[in-house]
């Protein structure tokens, strides 16, 4: 895909029937389009990634004092290894320097080998777990958290 035919916008309420259609391809236990309508109410940051107008992607991010967190990327299964999900991540972190945060923080489920060695190719480091985190087809599953610290890479 030619990078360059790829545009980045704010996500707007008008984007959220989009979104929760991309993010119920890609998740066994997707967040739904209410959870993105609150998030976005809630004054939360989105991007959208478009290419002649189709949505290919999204990203959805919490400021917090101390840092930002990723709380959910997608990028739609016919759009994968294109560069939308480096693009949406390299907004999530332009943002964070932006806001002046020193870190960009998400969790991931250890059984996400594809999503980990995204994050570790872009600076990011598991810094904790958490137990139990995310519903899983028989029981839960654990969370690595992964952080990337922004304050020794200034813009």
């Amino acid at each position: 895909m030619d990078a360059a035919a790829l545009t980045l916008h704010d996500m707007t309420a008008a984007d959220v029937d989009e979104v929760a259609a991309i993010e119920s391809r890609v998740q066994s236990f997707p967040w739904t389009r209410k959870n993105f309508a609150d998030g976005l109410a809630a004054g939360y940051r989105g991007w959208v990634v478009r290419r002649m107008g189709a949505m290919l992607g999204f990203a959805l991010v919490m400021d917090a004092p101390d840092m930002a967190h990723l709380l959910v990327i997608g990028v739609r299964p016919d759009a994968q290894r294109q560069g939308v999900g480096e693009r949406l991540l390299r907004r999530c972190i332009d943002h964070c320097r932006q806001a002046g945060l020193p870190a960009l923080t998400l969790e991931v489920r250890p059984s996400n080998e594809r999503a980990i060695a995204f994050y570790r190719r872009h600076g990011f480091a598991q810094v904790g777990l958490r137990r139990g985190y995310y519903p899983a087809t028989q029981g839960r599953e654990d969370a690595w958290i992964m952080t990337l610290a922004l304050a020794a890479d200034a813009a």
